[in-house]
């Protein structure tokens, strides 16, 4: 069997694939294009080469394997037609993810924009309004891998962990999961709210006006998942009121995060380049991910993390 792939994993990783029996091509996913040699191709292994490359061109092509937890960038209607497997990186981000969900709740918390800012000016100065994360309660809109490895985290600081899922099902590491019909209800017991539900058709602006307008006066609020997954105009309205006390943001609506977004200029604000992901095991994690499947796949076993396109994950 054949596999592309657009990510180039280090020779010993490549060698270790093609010690299972696979023929491997390697093509830069920022250059790649359709071309005769990999017209056969029986799995592709890919963050996101789909705007350069019509996988229609690819008639033998069974499976892929993102090397990406998202997948919005898939063309969900050749798939599901051509009936070809999808899986994607789920789990590869958390750990990193999670310790940065933790970090901007301290940061939040123990304001320390404010600090850096006063050591750049060489001010000694103290604030003695600083709030404990003590007693408070987390809420996480969606209790996937990454949730359960920040709430995981979150255990040894003595607070409430709630959790909103599709059912309501209850996760380990949480207190209490409710179902997303209840949205409105669970936002107006968190002091802090973080999003890391996926992106789906579902979940678009699902945190609007009204959801901010039900969260309890001067909560906080952190994304790391998908920025349209909130409604960035009623957010910003809610931050110059004070409804939203400050909020931590990795991702954005647009991005880059336009020059003439007031998000920039808004000191309870964190801004982050859609950064949370990254760590020095990140590279690591990949490369395991695709060689067990890949494994798996020869050997006929199940495979990790097969996506259900209904559900967008």
């Amino acid at each position: 069997m054949k596999v592309l792939s657009t990510f180039k994993f280090t020779e010993e990783e490549f060698e270790s694939l093609e010690k299972l029996g696979y023929e491997v091509v390697y093509k830069d996913e920022k250059n790649v294009e359709f071309s005769h040699d990999i017209e056969d191709i029986d799995i592709l292994v890919t963050f996101d080469c789909f705007s350069r490359m019509d996988i229609d061109m690819l008639p033998n092509l069974k499976w892929i394997q993102l090397l990406s937890a998202g997948i919005n960038q898939v063309p969900k209607d050749k798939v599901e037609k051509r009936n070809i497997l999808l899986t994607n990186a789920r789990g590869v981000y958390s750990i990193p993810i999670a310790e940065w969900i933790v970090l901007k709740t301290l940061e939040m918390f123990k304001n320390s924009k404010e600090f850096y800012e006063k050591q750049k000016n060489k001010i000694w100065k103290t604030n003695t309004r600083l709030l404990e994360l003590y007693g408070k309660t987390i809420g996480f809109v969606g209790t996937g891998s990454i949730a359960q490895e920040a709430a995981k985290r979150f255990e040894g600081f003595g607070v409430n962990i709630i959790g909103i899922n599709t059912r309501g099902r209850e996760v380990e590491h949480f207190h209490k999961c409710y179902s997303i019909d209840k949205l409105k209800e669970v936002v107006k017991k968190c002091d802090v709210l973080v999003i890391t539900v996926p992106y789906t058709d579902e979940t678009y602006h699902l945190i609007n006006k009204d959801v901010l307008d039900n969260m309890k006066d001067g909560a906080y609020i952190i994304n790391i998942a998908r920025g349209v997954i909130i409604d960035e105009k009623a957010l910003i309205e809610s931050l110059e009121t004070g409804k939203i006390k400050k909020a931590a943001l990795d991702v954005f609506e647009v991005e880059p995060l336009p020059e003439d977004s007031p998000l920039w200029e808004m000191d309870n604000v964190y801004i982050s380049p859609h950064n949370s992901w990254s760590s020095e095991m990140i590279f690591r994690r990949r490369f395991e991910i695709a060689y067990e499947n890949l494994k798996r796949y020869k050997n006929n076993e199940n495979l990790l993390n097969v996506v259900d396109l209904n559900r967008g994950y």
